[in-house]
């Protein structure tokens, strides 16, 4: 069987590339994006009551997987790339349906310029992202105290994350004049290692992401004990056309 679904949105991430984005919701608080609603639904009925929430269900689309093919089994980044698994044991979004699901914190719902705005944060969607549904969390329901995953038993270790004097200069100067804790966003979303477990650094290569309106690119210097990331430069991105 097959079945067609409408896009009820679209997100306006601050991430603009799919490189970096944390693999899970909610491990960067900081990362933030606003669903807008698209006619017919931008209706301010279809949100009545959603204002009590504080988290809501976001059901959305893949629609930067470039592979069309799915396969039953999968090797995921945070095993090593080398383990494989089961499709529908992992997240991966190579998926017979490639529909996501998240679970984000609800901001704010606003009117601005007639769209209607919902303002999420914790975010793991890329910009563009076509949305099919939104669904309230319901804590009694939807935590589940006792729950296990063999595979994904704990949060990933977090890997320190240094600036340069360059980009601490640069993150003081975009916060004065946006209010955004960039500095903040960036450690958040580093911390995780964007980079496949698999792969080993080279402390010369230079790694890079959009995230907002900046370009941010870093190293992996070598060292003796634990690795750690250095931003060594944030440019600032040309105006999208």
């Amino acid at each position: 069987m097959n079945f067609s679904f409408p896009a009820i949105g679209i997100i306006h991430s601050c991430f603009k590339e799919k490189f970096g984005i944390p693999r899970q919701p909610g491990l960067a608080p900081l990362a933030t994006a606003q669903l807008e609603l698209l006619p017919p639904y931008n209706d301010w009925d279809a949100l009545n009551g959603l204002d009590g929430c504080s988290h809501i269900w976001i059901q959305f689309v893949f629609h930067a997987n470039k592979r069309e093919a799915w396969k039953p089994k999968v090797k995921p980044p945070r095993l090593g790339g080398n383990k494989s698994l089961g499709v529908f044991a992992t997240r991966s979004p190579t998926r017979p349906a490639p529909i996501g699901l998240s679970v984000v914190k609800l901001e704010s719902i606003e009117e601005v310029d007639g769209k209607l705005l919902l303002n999420l944060s914790g975010i793991d969607l890329l910009d563009g992202t076509p949305v099919l549904d939104i669904k309230p969390y319901v804590p009694y329901v939807d935590l589940v105290p006792e729950a296990t995953n063999s595979f994904a038993d704990a949060p990933p270790k977090l890997i320190p994350v240094e600036f340069s004097s360059e980009a601490n200069a640069i993150c003081s100067e975009h916060r004065q004049k946006t209010q955004i804790n960039l500095e903040t966003l960036i450690r958040q979303v580093l911390q995780q290692d964007p980079r496949p477990q698999y792969q080993q650094p080279e402390p010369e290569r230079v790694y890079g992401m959009k995230l907002l309106d900046v370009d941010v690119q870093w190293q992996y210097p070598a060292s003796e004990s634990a690795p750690y990331i250095v931003v060594t430069s944030i440019n600032k991105l040309p105006p999208a056309m």
